[in-house]
């Protein structure tokens, strides 16, 4: 049995084929400083666990059922923070697409050991170097939200967040790239990411990247100003003293 360390990087592994996965999770197990965090069968499903188990290298088969490799692929590539991907495919022809896709590595079954360790020995550095960045800017928004919408499974980076507005039983989440519904109330993602969402009204989260003023108007109703000219949010009274106190801790001068 391997011992995870610190150090030891988690990789998911996703391919439809169940013998495959075995396969690909026995080589792994013989690759000092990785281990299999989890698998799933096809792309949705992978987008969820990228999601919920925040891998460091995802493995990639491309020709699975429902939501394929590479439209999983391209949805991690538009990540803040994405985890590397490396494909692991019976079929060479889709090597070009597989780098558009910003794959690190492109491996044809069957899979060697010694191929599999370089290719994942390769996206160490690039780890290293986004590690490193999300480090200096003291950024805590690390993560993302699996939503399962009329697209399909899609991944936003809490991060890219502005803020969630609910309506009813629907939460909205507006993101740089757009809005997205969502079955999330707020009360789970507030409780699930403190750090990033600022609860500013019984029906609003903010994204606390996003967050640059709290200011008042004539009659007296105060409002979140948002970064970048994105408009200004109403704050409810019984969460403005809660919004002046986060901005006193975390807003310089």
């Amino acid at each position: 049995m391997t011992l995870t360390t610190p150090a030891t990087r988690k990789v998911l592994i996703a391919d439809d084929e169940p013998l495959a996965r075995d396969r690909i999770r026995r080589l792994i197990e013989d690759i000092p400083g990785y281990r299999v965090c989890g698998e799933a069968a096809d792309g949705d499903s992978a987008l969820r666990q990228v999601a919920d188990l925040g891998p460091d290298i995802v493995l990639l088969d491309i020709r699975m059922p429902g939501m394929d490799g590479m439209d999983a692929a391209a949805a991690i590539a538009e990540l803040d923070n994405p985890p590397a991907v490396i494909f692991c495919t019976a079929y060479d022809h889709y090597a070009i697409k597989a780098f558009e896709v910003r794959a690190a590595s492109y491996l044809l079954k069957p899979v060697r050991r010694e191929a599999l360790a370089e290719a994942l020995n390769r996206t160490a550095q690039v780890n290293r170097v986004q590690q490193q960045a999300m480090a200096s800017s003291g950024a805590d928004s690390s993560g993302q939200l699996a939503i399962r919408s009329h697209r399909g499974t899609e991944l936003i980076d809490i991060g890219a967040i502005l803020y969630c507005e609910a309506d009813q039983k629907y939460v909205t989440i507006h993101h740089t790239r757009g809005e997205t519904v969502s079955d999330y109330t707020l009360k789970e993602l507030e409780n699930s990411h403190p750090q990033a969402l600022l609860r500013i009204h019984r029906h609003t989260l903010v994204g606390v990247g996003f967050v640059r003023a709290l200011i008042r108007d004539a009659s007296g109703h105060s409002f979140v100003e948002l970064r970048d000219g994105r408009g200004q949010l109403p704050v409810s009274r019984r969460h403005t003293s809660a919004v002046k106190q986060w901005l006193q801790e975390h807003q310089p001068g």
